[in-house]
């Protein structure tokens, strides 16, 4: 067999096996997806008259703020997903599986590869039920093109790739999986600091930097261009660039880390 054909085999066994472990320790997806579900009952329901009627300086109108809330929650979804990465690749890591694999003539980047695929299939997967409860509870984009829509798709799934590699990344640095989720937390705290729940313009004028220049905001507000029709401006490249950014980087950090002897 060619050096690509070993690489493809040995990828996907290790594929099949992380998808095995998902799906017999479920809980640790089924808490991450719960999460983004949680704050989208609670901030449409809870919350959605009161944010919709600041965010629209008129009447309250919870319809509204679904439109406006879902692309945040479904990229915040992506980035709660992926903490379940960081801390499936440190219990490989701290297990001794690592170890094992090391002697054995397989290709080695086949096992982060594996976590890497894996996790974005996750994460589409949550992003689908997610949204789900959102058409669900009233969402709707009526507007979208086909085209809009599969650009969408893509941009969640590159995301989703980006922040894979990233947390690939800190799993491996982690001494044990509590460190890997404690490390990995931005990943889902960033959307809270983000245009996810209200407008950049609404923050006050300090904090409105840090909010705008992060990879979150940029992805959303061209998200929500795309199933809204809102203008979306240069968000479209900056969210690129970042998901380009964050993946090249996530993968040349997880390579030198796996590829480094163990102590």
């Amino acid at each position: 067999m060619s050096s690509l054909s070993l690489a493809v085999r040995d990828s996907s066994t290790m594929l099949r096996r992380n998808l095995l472990h998902a799906r017999r320790y479920p809980s640790l997806t089924l808490n991450l997806l719960l999460t983004p579900v949680v704050l989208l009952l609670l901030f449409v329901y809870i919350f959605g008259d009161v944010m919709s009627a600041g965010i629209g300086g008129g009447g309250a109108d919870r319809s509204d703020y679904i439109a406006y809330l879902v692309p945040g929650l479904l990229l915040m979804t992506i980035g709660g997903t992926t903490i379940g990465t960081a801390v499936s690749v440190s219990m490989d890591m701290t297990e001794g599986i690592i170890a094992r694999f090391r002697t054995m003539a397989i290709h080695r980047p086949s096992v982060l590869i594996g976590h890497v695929v894996g996790s974005v299939l996750q994460c589409v997967m949550t992003v689908i039920l997610v949204g789900a409860v959102a058409v669900a509870i009233g969402f709707r984009s009526t507007d979208a093109t086909v085209l809009e829509w599969l650009a969408a798709f893509g941009l969640l799934v590159l995301f989703a790739l980006a922040l894979t590699w990233i947390a690939v990344g800190m799993g491996l640095i982690s001494p044990n999986p509590e460190a890997a989720s404690n490390n990995a937390m931005p990943l889902i705290f960033l959307p809270f600091i983000s245009s996810a729940f209200v407008p950049v313009d609404a923050m006050p004028g300090w904090f409105q930097p840090i909010a705008e220049y992060q990879p979150f905001t940029p992805a959303i507000e061209t998200l929500r261009g795309l199933l809204l029709g809102t203008e979306i401006g240069h968000n479209g490249w900056l969210a690129i660039a970042w998901s380009l950014a964050l993946t090249v980087l996530g993968y040349f950090w997880s390579k030198a880390s796996f590829s480094r002897d163990p102590k």
